[in-house]
């Protein structure tokens, strides 16, 4: 009975561990509130990037703010936590800004300050001292600064020589078929 008990508490460690490992935490870098506020947004393609260029200027400052205490372990975690959600926020833009793309909304008045907003995010990042820490975070982060930047600078032309062809598109969410 003994070995039996023992085959039955290895199997059910096996489980336990494998659900738990399928069930590890997905970084969420938005607060409930910010999140309330992008998916009201949802529907305006401007306001949206708005909130995330705020969202993202928030937590540029605290990683300025982390970046200048001393040393220790917990700031080296928290720095490496905020990398990451700063990292994970500017993809989700860099992808907001493709789909609205992709239907021709019209971003231009958000494209600039955002165009602004990701050098100053640039600088600030290169600007932090690495550390083993956080090193591969900072990286990541700057990597994926660069690309929002780029994808903020490319569709602003993008947008600014298709609006200026379709001037009666201008302002738009998506574009709308035409009727013939």
């Amino acid at each position: 009975m003994r070995p039996m008990r023992f085959v039955f508490v290895i199997f059910i460690c096996f489980y336990c561990s494998f659900f738990l490992s399928a069930q590890k935490e997905k970084r969420e870098p938005l607060t409930e509130a910010q999140v309330e506020q992008i998916r009201e947004a949802g529907i305006d393609p401007m306001e949206r990037a708005k909130i995330y260029t705020k969202i993202l200027d928030e937590h540029a400052e605290a990683l300025k703010a982390l970046g200048k205490r001393s040393k220790s372990a917990a700031r080296s975690h928290r720095m490496e936590e905020e990398l990451e959600n700063f990292t994970a926020l500017m993809d989700e833009l860099g992808s907001n800004l493709d789909t609205y793309g992709d239907r021709k909304a019209d971003l231009r008045k958000s494209l600039k300050p955002l165009a602004d907003s990701t050098q100053k995010w640039l600088e600030m990042l290169r600007g932090l001292l690495p550390e083993p820490a956080f090193e591969l975070a900072i990286k990541e982060a700057i990597e994926s600064g660069q690309d929002l930047a780029d994808e903020a600078s490319r569709l602003l032309k993008e947008q600014t020589d298709y609006f200026n062809l379709h001037k009666d598109e201008q302002g738009q969410d998506r574009a709308e078929p035409k009727d013939r």
